[in-house]
Formats: C-alpha cells, structure tokens, sequence
C-alpha cells in the first residue's frame, strides 16, 4: 500500500500563485486604495500610479476571482460599478499597510545600498 503523500514543491505551487496575485504591484496598490470603503474604477485608475486600464481591469478581476473584492453594478445609466473589499482582503490589508510603510521607510537605504554595490561591482569589472 503506497501512502498518499504530498511533496512540498506541490503543496507550495498553490501558495507562490496566492501570494502573486496579492502581493504584485497592481494588487497591492488597488487593495490598499479600496481599504477605505467601496471605490470605483475611475478612482483605482487615479490612485493606482503607472496602471493602464487593461492591467487595472485584469487585475481587478483576479481580486474578484480569489474573494478579496466584490464587484457591484447598479442599474443606472452609465452603470455604476464599485469594488469593496471582502473580510478576508481587510485581514490581508493590515499586512500589507505593514509592508508599505516598511518599503516607505527603506526605500532610501535600499537606494543607497544598490548605488554602493553597483559600483562596487562596476570597479571590480575593471
């Protein structure tokens, strides 16, 4: 009798693609500008700096698609569409406000410190 056994790298496959689609750079921005309430797309697109409105829809849908936004349209004309935040992405938010404040907060030390190596691997190349 074979045990029914699962490899790490298996189990790990669905975690690296969780973690992707909540840890780039689009979800990140578009969790983050939603924490505060329901928000539409026009406004994602203004907070969400450097994301095209294709890459915001594509990405919007994939938040919808994991739980972590609902989507509601209501019948008027044009149709009004809002993204609020599930429980679950409201959990993962406060993780995430950890995470920006942290890359606000080095962002200049990780600067200096690539600035240092890349001339430290410039001079060595010499």
């Amino acid at each position: 009798m074979v045990a029914d056994t699962v490899s790490p790298i298996t189990e790990a496959c669905p975690i690296v693609e969780v973690l992707d689609h909540v840890a780039g750079k689009w979800a990140i921005g578009i969790l983050v500008a939603a924490a505060h309430g329901p928000v539409r797309f026009t406004e994602l697109e203004r907070e969400v700096e450097g994301i095209s409105r294709r890459m915001l829809t594509l990405t919007l849908r994939k938040l919808e698609r994991d739980g972590l936004l609902v989507r509601t349209v209501y019948p008027t004309v044009p149709p009004r569409v809002e993204y609020t935040l599930t429980d679950m992405a409201r959990e993962l938010q406060q993780t995430l406000v950890g995470l920006t404040s942290w890359a606000e907060k080095y962002r200049g030390a990780i600067a200096t410190a690539r600035h240092a190596y890349d001339a430290q691997q410039a001079a060595a190349a010499v």
